[in-house]
C-alpha cells in the first residue's frame, strides 16, 4: 500500500492481516506490539483497533487466516492427485512447500502452543483449531479408505493425529535447527507403508 492511499474498509482489513501474519511469525505474539502492527501496514493504531478489537484478536485472525489459505492449497493438491494413496503424502508436501517459501505457519502455531499455557483464550482457539485440522485430515483418510489407498483397518481418527503430531515435530524440528531432518524421511515411509501397505 502506498502512502496516502486509502484502500476500501474490507480491503485495508485484509491488508492489516497480511502483514500482521508476517510480523508475528517473525517475532512473537508477546514481543510484538500494536505499534509496529500498525506500522507495518501502513496504518494507525486507531485504524487497527477499527478493524480487530485487540491483539490477541487480530493474532487469532491471523491463524484463522493461514489455515483457509493452507486448507485451500491442500484441496487443490488433493484435487489433483489421482493416487489416494499418495493424499497424505501431498499433504505433507503442500504443508512443506508453503513453510519453504514463508515460514509462517508453524511459528505462529509454535507461539500459539507456547501461549495457550498462559492465556485461556488462545487455549481454547488452538483445541478448536487443532480439532478442525484433526477432522480435515480424518476425511481425507476416510476418503483414501473408501477410494482404496489406504487399508481399510486403519483408523482414520488415530492415523489424523499422528499426522497432526507429525507436523507438530517437524515445527519444532525447524525451531531447534532441523533437529529430525536426518530421520524424517525413514519416518515418513514407516507411516505411507503402514497406512498404505505400499512401499
Amino acid at each position: 500500500m502506498s502512502p496516502g492511499q486509502r484502500l476500501p474498509a474490507r480491503e485495508r482489513r485484509a491488508h492489516v492481516l497480511e502483514c500482521a501474519c508476517k510480523v508475528f511469525s517473525q517475532g512473537s505474539y508477546r514481543g510484538t506490539t500494536t505499534a509496529e502492527l500498525a506500522r507495518s501496514a501502513g496504518v494507525t493504531e486507531p485504524i487497527l483497533y477499527r478493524h480487530f478489537e485487540s491483539k490477541r484478536h487480530l493474532y487469532l485472525a491471523c491463524l484463522d487466516e493461514i489455515w483457509q489459505a493452507l486448507k485451500a492449497r491442500w484441496d487443490e493438491a488433493i484435487a489433483a492427485e489421482p493416487d489416494p494413496a499418495a493424499w497424505l503424502r501431498v499433504l505433507g508436501h503442500t504443508f512443506f512447500e508453503a513453510e519453504r517459501d514463508e515460514p509462517v505457519i508453524s511459528a505462529l502455531w509454535v507461539q500459539a502452543l507456547a501461549e495457550a499455557g498462559e492465556d485461556e483464550e488462545i487455549q481454547r482457539y488452538m483445541r478448536d483449531h487443532v480439532h478442525e485440522v484433526h477432522a480435515y485430515v480424518a476425511s481425507v483418510i476416510e476418503r483414501g479408505q473408501q477410494e482404496g489407498g489406504f487399508l481399510a483397518d486403519r483408523d482414520p481418527r488415530a492415523e489424523a493425529w499422528l499426522f497432526v503430531s507429525l507436523g507438530l515435530l517437524r515445527m519444532a524440528s525447524l525451531r531447534l535447527g532441523g533437529l529430525v531432518d536426518d530421520d524424517f524421511p525413514a519416518i515418513v515411509a514407516a507411516r505411507r507403508r503402514w497406512l498404505t501397505g505400499r512401499d
